[in-house]
């Protein structure tokens, strides 16, 4: 099992132990300063009912985007962090 499936799985057990679903769950990520980046993360909240907060970063170079959203169970969590690798750049915290 690589590093990302053993993330992953602990994610799921930890959510599932210390977690009442639903529930909101704050997401945070960094990206490169790139409209074209920033929209793809928004789109994979689209139609969720998210609450996205962007915060540039001083040098200018980097957005924080923060994204409050209820999630269903951990399953659907696990599932946006997954869609969220695929941007380019993009770090989860």
């Amino acid at each position: 099992m690589d590093k990302k499936e053993q993330f992953y799985k602990n994610l799921k057990k930890k959510l599932r132990e210390d977690t009442t679903f639903p529930t909101k769950y704050l997401f945070k990520f960094i990206v490169p300063a790139k409209e074209d980046l920033i929209i793809q993360v928004e789109n994979i909240f689209d139609y969720t009912g998210a609450v996205i907060t962007k915060t540039s970063s001083k040098t200018g170079k980097y957005v924080s985007l923060s994204v409050l959203v209820v999630m269903e169970k951990a399953d659907n969590i696990i599932a946006k962090y997954k869609e969220a690798e695929k941007v380019e750049g993009i770090i989860s915290l």
